[in-house]
């Protein structure tokens, strides 16, 4: 049996993407293994939005060119979105590589893997399917789902942000028929997942194709519940009538998340079904991108500051205890320090819990290729520890204030550590020592102490209680050189 390992790189999407990869290839009779150097098949699974993405894969791809020089029947295949930006350009430059595919060609990976086996000349086929979209779906076995997982509810993305490749990799908006998303979280709650998260470019958006969803409560009520500045009806989606859909469908699934959303459809039905659905976790990722209006104007992102600050408080105030996370972009064309001071405030105003921070960079096809990079890379790193210095501070304090709290932890396994890991319904990161295996469960915790990034608690359990301390295997000292005289 042949044999295939799938390196990934980037977003939800992509790990996602590498999941229905692996089930494609092992469907076509080729077995999983861990060990890259061992394998018959590599799949880069690809990124684009930042650089250093394609810079990994140039990298990847010369460490595999050695190894495939001592075993020419190695096959290099490339996908996801480096391989729909660069194409046939990939094989010019890289010619170590035999197949490139774009996300919605992974059905005919197979095809093209055997026509390269045979000794064709590279394979390329990055083909959008606007015409007839299809979305793959997982299929586990009975008890063999993963605690938590990611469902696709859309690909592609119509906003066209100046910063942002993804239209020209992930191309247009396409919609799932909600019968196929329903279906497919039904399968894998039957098979023991606990948590989905659904995943789009801009999840959001979404509206159904089959046009079977019942109207949420509060649909088209945006114009007169935000105001004026707000009245844009395009901002009222279906995703508030999927989400109540799923909770009815599936009363079985513990939580139930999605990423990444657009702040323009947090609309008054969206408020209402975080308010009413308690599958629906106290947490939001919501990217923001800037403090600035005059940074968000040049962005491309729609909305303005005060804009943005209306509707997630108006998401607080409705779901206490709700928290937020972000993305921020720093260092963008024209930003100044003063726009980046408005930056930081922004996050003290929201005080949002985690914060995804990047340096701004220049990426192909993009309209802010119009615009001078006239932030120097001396300040875009300066700007970016400043922000992520201040967001710590802010998720310090938040954690701080869970000691000596209860909370409900979905474990989702052991860690490297040899404790038990899981978070809390706001997302926060927690490990723990039990005297069995709870993996799957949710368990009541009480937060001992907090760390920097995530929380040490206990079993309310006091019967499987285990101390944290006494699992946690001991890290190796580290090594040390002798000191020789000159």
């Amino acid at each position: 049996m042949p044999s295939f390992s799938v390196v990934t790189f980037g977003c939800q999407m992509n790990v996602h993407d590498s999941e229905r990869i692996e089930e494609v290839l092992q469907r076509a009779g080729y077995g999983r293994t861990e060990e890259v150097k061992g394998a018959d098949v590599v799949v880069l699974n690809t990124c684009s939005v930042r650089e250093k993405a394609e810079q990994k894969l140039r990298s990847e791809v010369g460490r595999l060119g050695v190894l495939k020089r001592s075993r020419p029947e190695l096959l290099i295949a490339v996908a996801g979105c480096v391989a729909q930006q660069e194409g046939e350009r990939l094989t010019k430059s890289m010619p170590q590589i035999d197949v490139v595919i774009g996300p919605d060609n992974i059905p005919q990976l197979p095809e093209l893997l055997a026509s390269a086996q045979h000794g064709s000349p590279a394979q390329v086929r990055t083909v959008f399917d606007h015409d007839r979209p299809t979305f793959l779906a997982a299929s586990p076995e009975p008890g063999q789902g993963n605690v938590s997982t990611f469902v696709t509810t859309m690909k592609g993305c119509d906003e066209r942000c100046t910063f942002c490749v993804v239209p020209y990799t992930r191309g247009s908006e396409r919609y799932r028929p909600s019968s196929e998303i329903l279906a497919e979280i039904e399968r894998l709650v039957a098979a023991g997942t606990k948590e989905i998260t659904l995943l789009g470019q801009t999840v959001d958006s979404y509206r159904d194709p089959e046009r079977a969803l019942p109207a949420a409560p509060l649909a088209g009520e945006g114009v007169s519940r935000w105001g004026r500045r707000n009245a844009n009806p395009d901002d009222e989606t279906e995703f508030p009538a999927l989400l109540r859909a799923i909770a009815d469908r599936v009363p079985q699934l513990l939580r139930l998340r999605y990423t990444s959303p657009h702040p323009r459809h947090l609309t008054p039905a969206l408020v209402e079904a975080h308010k009413d659905l308690k599958v629906l976790p106290r947490h939001v990722h919501m990217p923001v991108q800037s403090g600035s209006d005059e940074v968000l104007k040049r962005m491309g992102r729609r909305y303005t500051r005060a804009e943005y600050v209306e509707r997630v408080s108006m998401l607080v105030q409705s779901v206490p205890g709700l928290t937020l996370s972000t993305d921020i972009i720093v260092g963008f064309p024209g930003e100044t320090e003063e726009q980046f001071q408005q930056t930081l405030g922004l996050l003290e105003q929201i005080g949002f819990v985690g914060v995804f921070g990047f340096k701004y960079s220049q990426r192909p096809f993009t309209p802010a290729l119009k615009l001078a990079d006239d932030v120097s890379e001396a300040d875009k790193s300066d700007r970016l520890t400043r922000l992520l210095d201040a967001a710590e501070t802010i998720r310090g304090r938040h954690l701080a204030t869970l000691v000596g709290t209860t909370q409900a932890v979905l474990v989702e396994g052991r860690s490297k550590t040899g404790a038990f890991t899981g978070r809390t319904e706001r997302n926060e990161i927690t490990h723990f020592g039990c005297s069995d295996d709870p993996t799957g469960e949710l368990v009541p915790l009480v937060v001992r102490r907090a760390l920097k990034h995530s929380l040490i608690g206990d079993m309310a359990d006091e019967r499987r209680r285990r101390d944290y301390d006494a699992v946690v295997e001991p890290r190796p000292a580290p090594r040390s050189l002798p000191v020789v005289a000159g």
